[in-house]
């Protein structure tokens, strides 16, 4: 009383025992509270409480409401059945042992009874006390009873259940402090029907200082494929294809923030369009390259000077022969120096060792184009997925046949797939397929697989929204929040992935001012971990 701030909390018989689920600031000061009986509530808008708020001048009411995509139909999992409003027994059964509870009815407005309880009017009918002993016959021992009201007085139960020692309590007693009520089994707890909430749920996204911007950006090239992230970064550089002629790629210093010159800037040349790049992750000076041509290409400076100095002539170009058809994506090895991952329109992938420059593993089995490989973190398999709609997972040191194979994310447009959860799952998504008006396929999902069973299909898909790109997943093992947002547009959903269910946990997402073009994160170690920034 008094306070302008309500607190919602959850309460549970194991630690944490109480969790605070939200905290509502009111208009006014607090001179009582209290919550609206559950067959009150709107349940077709998915209220689960309602508490009406006195103050000084007025009777406030504040809804509580859980966030459904549909409020046109009733949701079983929010609304279980509550106690109706008939007695189970009277007052004479209660007395002689009868134990029956109030009958449980359905909170479904269609399916609510009609049938009412009502007292009968009484007018101050005096109750015989207790034979207690010896007691002040003057004494008025008796209580009144209306149907609306309750005359002062003392209650004593029926001599035949009362102790001879007890002393008559008032009825005041039962709303004191010491006052309480026991949840049925069938109640369920508000985390139930809210669900679990991810530890980095109130992780904010943040542009930062404009002082730190690359800009000026001009003739950026949009024709890379949806599953590559449009560009790569490492921790001191960042290379961008551009939309010229010769597949160049632009690399620039992030040391060196601010806005380029309107002159050209020095790039790499190619010689055909380039179709996906990536930085070794222990080498910063070299870049790999995935162009239309047949052959990877692997870009290496001279110790000491920087890329944008050596571009075009003092760069080491290593062609890797061996496919016969166009590369479509590449990936350094995670744990193992001087290996490369390649995948092709000719149904290949092949394991490149750099340092002799050389072919010397090529996995088969896949019947269609592969849209992503992904390497497990431990660096001893390798997923794939593929327009026929298969997930395939291979452990390319013993066998060029995958090892396990299984359902992946239908559809011809394109996916993604990423390895969470340590290793012992897969996530990955499907472009929508262009279906005008949306449709429900055409809606963006992610799928989770466990990396054991891949011939059982997803263990959870969960849709996000009704868009047309790829979404570019990016997973940060630390936290195990994967984040996900495609080319065109401007949120970023964020979800913390977990072995159990529901899986997923959604986090605040990050809406930018400006479509993007492309999506990278940084190494951790450029991470500014005195400001709790992860990513």
């Amino acid at each position: 009383q008094g306070e302008n701030l309500l607190y919602c909390f959850e309460v549970a018989p194991t630690q944490p025992a109480l969790t605070q689920v939200t905290q509502c600031r009111m208009e006014g000061s607090t001179r009582g509270l209290a919550t609206v009986p559950r067959l009150a509530l709107d349940v077709m808008a998915c209220e689960v409480l309602r508490v009406l708020q006195l103050t000084d001048t007025a009777l406030v009411p504040v809804s509580y409401l859980v966030p459904r995509k549909s409020v046109q139909e009733f949701h079983e999992d929010l609304f279980p059945d509550c106690a109706g409003t008939l007695p189970a027994t009277s007052a004479q059964a209660w007395w002689a042992g009868d134990n029956q509870q109030v009958g449980r009815v359905s909170m479904h407005p269609a399916r609510r009874p009609t049938e009412t309880f009502s007292s009968p009017i009484i007018t101050c009918t005096r109750l015989p006390a207790a034979d207690t002993g010896p007691t002040d016959t003057d004494g008025d021992q008796s209580v009144s009873t209306g149907h609306w009201g309750m005359c002062q007085g003392g209650y004593s139960s029926p001599s035949s259940l009362a102790s001879p020692s007890s002393d008559a309590t008032p009825l005041s007693a039962s709303t004191g402090p010491s006052s309480g009520f026991v949840s049925s089994p069938s109640q369920k707890s508000l985390q139930s029907i809210l669900g679990p909430s991810s530890r980095f749920r109130h992780t904010q996204g943040r542009v930062l200082h404009r002082d730190t911007h690359l800009t000026n950006l001009r003739g950026l090239s949009l024709t890379t494929p949806g599953e590559c992230d449009g560009f790569c970064a490492n921790h001191q550089r960042v290379a961008l294809p551009l939309l010229s002629a010769g597949g160049q790629i632009a690399v620039l210093e992030l040391s060196k923030p601010g806005r380029l010159p309107d002159a050209a800037i020095p790039t790499i040349q190619n010689g055909v369009a380039v179709a996906d790049l990536s930085w070794d992750p222990f080498d910063p000076r070299r870049l790999a390259v995935g162009t239309h041509s047949k052959h990877p290409t692997l870009g290496t400076s001279q110790p000491g000077i920087p890329i944008p100095a050596q571009v075009g002539t003092a760069m080491d170009h290593s062609p890797l022969p061996g496919h016969t058809e166009k590369i479509y994506s590449i990936r350094f090895h995670p744990v193992a120096s001087d290996l490369l991952v390649s995948s092709s329109y000719d149904m290949t992938v092949r394991i490149w060792e750099l340092s002799a420059g050389r072919e010397v593993f090529c996995l088969r089995g896949h019947t269609d184009q592969i849209f992503s490989l992904a390497w497990s973190p431990d660096g001893k398999k390798l997923a794939t997925v593929s327009k026929d709609g298969r997930l395939r997972l291979y452990e390319p040191r013993h066998s060029p046949q995958p090892q396990q194979e299984g359902p992946g994310p239908e559809g011809g447009r394109g996916a993604r797939l990423v390895w969470v959860c340590g290793g012992a799952y897969l996530l990955g998504h499907r472009a929508p397929l262009p279906l005008s008006p949306p449709h429900s396929r055409s809606e963006r999902r992610i799928l989770l697989y466990r990396e054991q069973a891949l011939s059982e299909g997803p263990l959870s898909v969960l849709g996000l929204d009704v868009a047309p790109s790829t979404l570019l997943p990016f997973y940060d093992e630390d936290t195990s929040v994967v984040f996900l947002t495609g080319k065109g547009d401007t949120r970023v959903f964020l979800y913390e992935v977990t072995p159990e269910p529901p899986y997923f946990l959604e986090c605040n997402s990050f809406t930018s001012n400006d479509p993007h073009k492309g999506f990278v994160f940084l190494p951790k170690t450029v991470c500014e971990v005195r400001e709790v920034e992860f990513a």
